[in-house]
C-alpha cells in the first residue's frame, strides 16, 4: 500500500461512527434538519451567503415588517425566516436554530417542537408588528423608526422553542436557563431595541408562560433556589447592570427607552463603577453578610432616588415641562427597576448571605478566624464533627489563653456551639464561652457534644439531652464477610460488572467538568425538596471543595458521575488524621442504583489501607435509636421536628440505612443551662438547620 492508501484506510473506520451518529441525529430531529437545509439552500440560491440580503432589490418582497404588513405581503412571514440580513449572521442563525430547536425536538418530539418554533416565530413577529402599529403615531421616536424597518430570520421561533423546553429541565438548570432567557430579552430590548429584539421579547415571555402547560407531564416543578443559587442570581443581575453601563458608555444607542449613553460620564466614572461591582460580586458570591448589607444599601439608595425622582417628575408635569427634570426618563426608570429587582432578590434570599465578617465575630469576643480554628484542631485533636467547626458560616470564640475555641452560630438569641470545644479540656472552654455569651445577651449551648463533654458538663450543673447518634465503623480488620454484609458485597460486585469505579480525590484538584457534575447532582437534590436546603451540620459542595476534605466519586467508563460522597478529617492530637466523617452523600437519579453502598464500602476499604482507625457515617440530625436526657420536653420537640422533616429529608430512613455497615453507636448531646430556655432552643435549632425557611413555613412545620 502507498502512504496515501494507508491513510485512507485508517481514516475510513474513524469516519464510520461519525456518519452513524450524524444519521441518528438527523433521524431524531427531522424538522430541525429540514429547516436548516432550507436555510442553506435559500442562502445559496439568493446569494445571501456572500452579499447582504438587506442591500438586494428583492429584499422588501421576502422580509417581514410593518411596511410588508401594510402592503399586503403576508407571504413574507413564510419567506423571511429562512434568510439572514447579512452573511455573518447566517452562522449564528443556523447554529442557534440547530441547537435550540434540535434540543427541543430531541426532548419534546418532532410535532411539539415544530409547533413551538413555528407558533413562537409567528406570534413574536405579529405581536411586535401590531404593537408598533399601535404606538408609532404617539410621537415616540423609537417606535417611528422601528416601524419602518424590515427583518428576516428564525430567531424568535428558536428562542421560543428553547424557552418552552426549559420547563422540562431539573433544578437548578431550569431556573438558570429561564432567568438567563428573561434577562437577555429584557436587556437587549432596552439597550438595543431592534425589531428582532422586540420579537424575541414577545416570543420568549409568552413561551416561558405557556411552556409548562405545553409540555404537560414532562414539566418539572420549579423547586427552590439553593443558597448558592441565590448568590449566583444576585451576582448575575449585578453583572448584567454593569454590562449595561459598559455598553452605554462604549456603544451609545437610541433605544426604546431613550439614549443609553450618558454624555457626562467619563472613564473614571466607569472604572469606579466596575471596581465597586467587582468588590460586591466577590463578596456576594462567597456569601458574606457585609457584602449583602452594602448591596442592600446601594440598591435601596437607587430605589429611593427613583421614587424621589418620580415624585419630582409628577410635580413638574403638573406645573412645567417634565422633560426638564430628566433628560433620559426611560433609561432612568429601567435602571431603577433593575435595582428594585436586585433589592427584592437580596431581601427574599437574605439567608443565603450568612458568612460573618471579622467585625461581627468580635462581638462575642476572642476574635479568631478559620485558620486559627484549624491550627487548634490539629494541635489538640477533635471528634467526628470537629471539622465542621471550620466551616465559614460559623463564628469562633477563643478563650483568653488562646488554647481553645468554640465554633458557634447565632439563631433566635441562642449561641449554638457546634460539637465539643476544641482544646485540651472542654469544660473550662465551655464555661468561658457561656460567660461571654450571657454577657452579650445570648443563651449558650452545645449541639452534638460527645459523651465525655456531656458528662463533664453535667458534673458542672449543665443539663443534657441526646439529639443524635454517631454511627462508627471500626476499620482495623474490617472485611465484608458473612450474611450481614450481603448488600454491601452485592453493591461492590454489581459496580465491577457495570464498569463503575471508585475514585478518592480532592475535589478542588479535579477538572471543571467533574466539579460541574458534582454540583449538578447536589443542586438537583436540593431543588427537588419541599423545603430549602439544610445547613449547620450538613455541608455541601462548597465545603467538599476544601483541600483537607476527601471526595469519593462513582464514575462509569464514559466519565459520568453516578454518586458522590465527601469525607471530613478526624484529627488526633498532633495533627495526625485517624479517621474520616461522611458529610455529602448524593446519587444521580436513574444512575447506578446501589451507588451509595458502593461509595461508602469503597471509601472504608481505601481509608483502612491508609491506616485510618475509624469512619463515622455521621449522626443523622434528629434521628435516634434511644433517648436519654434531663428533659422529656426537648425530646418531644425534637421528635416532632424529626417526624415532620422525615418525608422531605429522610433522616430516620438514612439512619436505618447506615445499619447495613454494622456500626457501633455513640450518643451525641445537646448541652444547655436551663429548662426555661427550651422553647428558644427549639426555635434556634430549627432555624440553624433550616436557615432559608420562612416564619410561615416554620409554623406549618410545627403544626404538621
Amino acid at each position: 500500500m502507498t502512504d496515501g492508501t494507508t491513510a485512507h484506510a485508517r481514516l475510513l473506520p474513524a469516519l464510520v461512527p461519525l456518519a452513524s451518529r450524524a444519521t441518528t441525529l438527523v433521524r431524531r430531529t427531522p424538522f430541525t434538519s429540514a429547516v436548516v437545509l432550507v436555510m442553506i439552500v435559500a442562502g445559496l440560491a439568493t446569494g445571501a451567503f456572500w452579499r447582504a440580503a438587506a442591500d438586494q432589490p428583492w429584499y422588501p418582497w421576502i422580509a417581514y415588517g410593518v411596511p410588508s404588513l401594510e402592503s399586503g405581503r403576508w407571504w413574507t412571514l413564510l419567506t423571511g425566516p429562512f434568510l439572514a440580513v447579512v452573511p455573518p449572521f447566517y452562522l449564528a442563525m443556523t447554529g442557534s436554530f440547530a441547537v435550540f430547536v434540535g434540543w427541543a425536538e430531541w426532548r419534546l418530539g418532532t410535532g411539539l417542537a415544530a409547533l413551538t418554533a413555528v407558533a413562537g416565530q409567528l406570534v413574536g413577529i405579529l405581536a411586535a408588528l401590531v404593537f408598533l402599529l399601535l404606538v408609532r403615531g404617539t410621537g415616540w421616536p423609537w417606535a417611528e423608526a422601528t416601524s419602518r424597518l424590515l427583518d428576516v430570520g428564525f430567531s424568535a421561533g428558536a428562542l421560543a422553542a428553547l424557552a418552552v423546553t426549559s420547563a422540562t429541565l431539573r433544578p437548578p438548570w431550569r431556573l438558570r436557563l429561564r432567568l438567563a432567557l428573561t434577562l437577555y430579552v429584557l436587556a437587549s430590548a432596552a439597550y438595543l431595541g431592534t425589531l428582532a429584539d422586540l420579537e424575541h421579547l414577545v416570543a420568549v415571555l409568552i413561551a416561558l408562560a405557556v411552556g409548562p402547560r405545553l409540555v404537560r407531564g414532562r414539566a418539572v416543578p420549579a423547586g427552590r433556589p439553593s443558597r448558592r443559587e441565590w448568590r449566583l442570581l444576585a451576582v448575575f443581575l449585578l453583572l448584567l447592570m454593569a454590562a449595561g453601563s459598559v455598553l452605554g458608555f462604549l456603544v451609545p444607542n437610541d433605544g426604546p427607552l431613550g439614549p443609553t449613553g450618558d454624555p457626562e460620564a467619563s472613564w473614571l466614572d466607569l472604572v469606579i463603577t466596575l471596581v465597586g461591582v467587582a468588590l460586591l460580586v466577590n463578596g456576594l458570591r462567597k456569601g458574606y453578610r457585609v457584602a449583602w448589607r452594602w448591596a442592600v444599601g446601594l440598591a435601596g439608595a437607587n430605589v429611593a432616588v427613583g421614587l424621589l425622582a418620580a415624585v419630582v417628575f409628577v410635580l413638574a408635569a403638573l406645573f412645567e415641562d417634565a422633560t426638564a427634570v430628566l433628560d433620559q426618563p426611560g433609561m432612568f426608570v429601567a435602571d431603577r427597576l433593575a435595582w428594585a429587582a436586585l433589592l427584592v432578590l437580596l431581601l427574599v434570599g437574605r439567608r443565603a448571605w450568612r458568612v460573618p465578617s471579622r467585625r461581627a465575630r468580635r462581638a462575642v469576643g476572642g476574635i479568631t478566624d478559620r485558620e486559627t480554628a484549624v491550627r487548634l484542631l490539629e494541635r489538640h485533636g477533635g471528634g467526628t464533627v470537629s471539622w465542621m467547626a471550620t466551616w465559614p458560616d460559623n463564628e469562633w470564640f477563643v478563650t483568653a489563653d488562646g488554647e481553645a475555641c468554640v465554633a458557634f452560630q447565632r439563631h433566635a438569641g441562642v449561641a449554638i456551639g457546634l460539637g465539643d470545644p476544641i482544646g485540651p479540656e472542654p469544660l473550662p472552654a465551655l464555661e468561658e464561652f457561656a460567660v461571654r455569651n450571657e454577657t452579650a445577651g445570648l443563651v449558650p449551648c452545645l449541639f452534638s457534644a460527645s459523651d465525655a463533654t456531656a458528662r463533664a458538663a453535667r458534673g458542672a450543673g449543665w443539663l443534657t439531652a441526646q439529639v443524635a447518634e454517631d454511627t462508627l465503623v471500626d476499620l482495623p480488620g474490617l472485611e465484608f464477610r458473612g450474611k450481614a454484609w450481603q448488600d454491601v458485597r452485592s453493591a461492590l460486585n454489581k459496580a465491577a460488572k457495570q464498569g463503575i469505579t471508585h475514585r478518592l480525590v480532592r475535589l478542588g484538584e479535579e477538572r471543571r467538568a467533574v466539579v460541574d457534575q458534582v454540583r449538578e447532582l447536589s443542586e438537583q437534590w436540593v431543588g427537588e425538596k419541599g423545603l430549602p436546603e439544610m445547613g449547620f451540620t450538613l455541608g455541601g459542595v462548597d465545603e467538599a471543595l476544601d483541600p483537607h476534605v476527601r471526595v469519593g466519586l462513582a464514575v462509569d467508563a464514559d466519565g459520568l458521575v453516578h454518586g458522590v460522597t465527601s469525607w471530613l478529617p478526624v484529627h488526633a492530637p498532633g495533627g495526625t488524621v485517624v479517621g474520616w466523617t461522611l458529610d455529602v452523600m448524593r446519587r444521580r437519579e436513574g444512575g447506578f442504583r446501589p451507588v451509595v453502598e458502593f461509595l461508602i464500602a469503597s471509601a472504608c476499604l481505601a481509608f483502612r489501607e491508609e491506616g485510618a482507625r475509624v469512619v463515622s457515617l455521621s449522626g443523622a440530625p434528629l434521628a435516634r435509636t434511644d433517648v436519654a436526657g434531663d428533659t422529656a420536653v426537648l425530646d418531644r420537640l425534637l421528635d416532632t421536628l424529626g417526624a415532620r422533616l422525615e418525608p422531605l429529608y429522610g433522616f430516620r430512613s438514612l439512619h436505618a440505612f447506615k445499619a447495613k455497615f454494622q456500626p457501633r453507636y455513640e450518643p451525641m448531646h445537646l448541652v444547655f443551662r436551663d429548662e426555661a430556655d427550651l422553647p428558644r432552643l427549639g426555635v434556634a435549632l430549627t432555624r440553624a438547620y433550616l436557615p432559608d425557611t420562612s416564619a410561615r413555613e416554620l409554623v406549618r412545620l410545627a403544626r404538621g
